[in-house]
Parts: C-alpha cells; sequence; structure tokens
C-alpha cells in the first residue's frame, strides 16, 4: 500500500516539476498578449502653455492645452495581417488630438502601428503610416515588452518618423509600485507639416510654398511597470516653432506650441488600477503559479521517497512469549 502511495506522489511530482518550465516558457509568450480588439483612451494636459494664434501670428499663453490620445484595435486589418505574418499581431488604428482653451482643434495626427502582439516588436505590413504618409517603423512605441529590462530600448517618434533610444535611467516608486524610469531628448529637428491645419484654407503646401519650416524638439519620460511593460505615467517637455517666417510673419521664428505635457489625474487613477489587475495575471504565468509547482514537486518527491522507504524497512519481530513456569504439585 505505501509503496502504490509513493509512486502516485511520485507521477504527481513530475507533474507539477514538467508544468512549471511549461508554464514561464511556453504558455506565457502564447498567452501574455495585448487582445487585438483592445481600446484605451488618455487625456493630457499642458498647464500653462505658449500656443500660436493664427488670428493674429503671435505667440500666446493660454491656461492649457489638452491632447486626447486615443488607440483603437483593429481586428479586420489583424487577422488580414496575420495571416502572412504567421503570429499574432495587432493594429492600433491611433490618434494624437490637441485642443486649444477654447475646446477647437490645433492639430490632429493619426498613426497606424502594427505591431506582435507579444513581444511590441514592430511588423512591417501595408498601411503602418503617420498622418497619412508611409513608414517603416523600427522600434517599440506606446507600450514597453512584458517584463522590461533595465536598457535602454529604441522608441520610435512619431514626429520625426524615426526611432531613436530612450534610456533606462533607475528604478523608482511611483504611487506604491515600483517601476522603471526612462527618458528620451530629441534635438532640433526639423519635421513635416501637419496634413490638418486649425485655420480653414491654410494647407501644408501653402505654408512650403511660403518658405516655411516646422522644428521640433521634446524631453521624453516614461515610469514603467516592468511586468506588464505599460505605461503608469508620461510626460513630455515639447516645443514647436515655424522658421523662416519672417517674409511671411514678420519675424525668423515663431513658436507653434511649447508646454510641459502631462496625464490628468483621473486617467493617473485609471491606468494604474488597469496595470496592477494586468500585472497580477503575468505574474501568474512567469512566477506565482511556476513557482508554486516547483515547490510542490519536491514536497511531493520528498513524501514519496519517505513512503518508499518505509515500505522497504522490514517489519519488527514480534516480541518471543515468555517461557512458561514450571509448577511443583504439591507432595
Amino acid at each position: 500500500m505505501r509503496r502504490r502511495a509513493s509512486l502516485v506522489l511520485l507521477a504527481l511530482a513530475v507533474f507539477c516539476a514538467a508544468m512549471a518550465p511549461t508554464l514561464r516558457w511556453y504558455a506565457f509568450p502564447r498567452l501574455a498578449k495585448i487582445p487585438a480588439n483592445q481600446y484605451q483612451e488618455t487625456v493630457l494636459e499642458a498647464r500653462p502653455a505658449t500656443l500660436l494664434n493664427y488670428s493674429t501670428l503671435k505667440a500666446e499663453k493660454v491656461d492649457k492645452i489638452t491632447i486626447i490620445q486615443t488607440l483603437k484595435g483593429n481586428v479586420e486589418e489583424s487577422r488580414r495581417i496575420e495571416r502572412d505574418a504567421g503570429r499574432d499581431v495587432v493594429v492600433w488604428d491611433a490618434l494624437a488630438y490637441v485642443t486649444g482653451p477654447d475646446g477647437k482643434m490645433v492639430s490632429k495626427v493619426p498613426e497606424r502601428y502594427v505591431f506582435d502582439a507579444h513581444t511590441q516588436d514592430p511588423v512591417h505590413a501595408t498601411g503602418e503610416s503617420v498622418d497619412g504618409d508611409p513608414v517603416r517603423r523600427e522600434g517599440i512605441e506606446f507600450k514597453f515588452p512584458f517584463l522590461t529590462e533595465k536598457r535602454d530600448y529604441q522608441y520610435f517618434d512619431a514626429q520625426t518618423r524615426t526611432a531613436a533610444p530612450i534610456h533606462y535611467k533607475g528604478t523608482r516608486t511611483f504611487r506604491g509600485m515600483e517601476v522603471y524610469y526612462f527618458e528620451q531628448t530629441i534635438p532640433w529637428t526639423k519635421v513635416p507639416m501637419p496634413k490638418a491645419m486649425p485655420v480653414k484654407g491654410i494647407t501644408p503646401k501653402i505654408l512650403a510654398d511660403s518658405g516655411l519650416t516646422r522644428w521640433y524638439t521634446t524631453k521624453r519620460m516614461f515610469w514603467i511597470e516592468p511586468v506588464t511593460g505599460a505605461p503608469v505615467n508620461g510626460e513630455e517637455i515639447h516645443k514647436e516653432e515655424l522658421r523662416n517666417a519672417k517674409k511671411l510673419m514678420g519675424q525668423d521664428t515663431l513658436t507653434v506650441f511649447a508646454g510641459h505635457v502631462k496625464m490628468r489625474e483621473d486617467y493617473l487613477e485609471s491606468v494604474g488600477a488597469m496595470v496592477s489587475s494586468n500585472r497580477l495575471m503575468v505574474l501568474m504565468l512567469v512566477s506565482y503559479v511556476p513557482w508554486t509547482l516547483t515547490f510542490l514537486a519536491l514536497a511531493l518527491l520528498a513524501l514519496s521517497l519517505w513512503l518508499e522507504a518505509r515500505s522497504r524497512r522490514p517489519e519488527p519481530e514480534p516480541p518471543a512469549a515468555p517461557a512458561p513456569i514450571p509448577v511443583s504439585a504439591p507432595l
């Protein structure tokens, strides 16, 4: 009976020992994925900011600028690209919509971002674009990989249409959560005019024909939860200028926009709650369950060996019966 029980425990120990690495190295890459139909909206603000007034052609101080960033999963395009890519692909149709203090549109820049659902590596496919212009992304954008490492990454900048290093600057605590802090600085760079302009009748071609050029610089900061790779906070110190503007606007350089852009408080809270929930699910796959199975396998193995040793131990012989005491008959 003991030997049969030890064999059952040994079989369970082998099963647990096999499942631990299977969950970590086989199930995790297949289960930890960005859903193809994900929708996310984030609102950022710059308070105060400098904004070009196109009616007066002067840069003015304003109370705030609002940036609404939406990411919408395109399921149909994901399925189309997956047929050729041979892997799980996510297609995000993104939009950065900027409004002034009066709520009117300042600019809007659409993007289509195609990437691997698990690694976040870009997948090059027809339709990959920024503001309608075809691009070939290198590096990540919007989100870092699962199990983010303490190292630099290539991060795609939509304004310049190029990737540049984003540097790991250390581990910090953000609202009770351990995060990795990253910074990227884009130096002053000539960038294309946005196709959607805030004033009717003014087009990028008219501005370009006048000799105007648009320049941009930013310092980009991310606080990344390393298990999920999701940003729990993001900020930018952002500046845009129109140069060679003297002939048209009376001075050579005009500030189009300048401000320190930060996530709005209510979105910081909602993003933090979502990341905490997703973090637990990822940790279950990569840490909690595999380590639990490993310790359980060791415990079952030890118990199995103990029962096997007991089954082989010889049974103790029963004590010998005492010799009968002779009784003498009375004379």
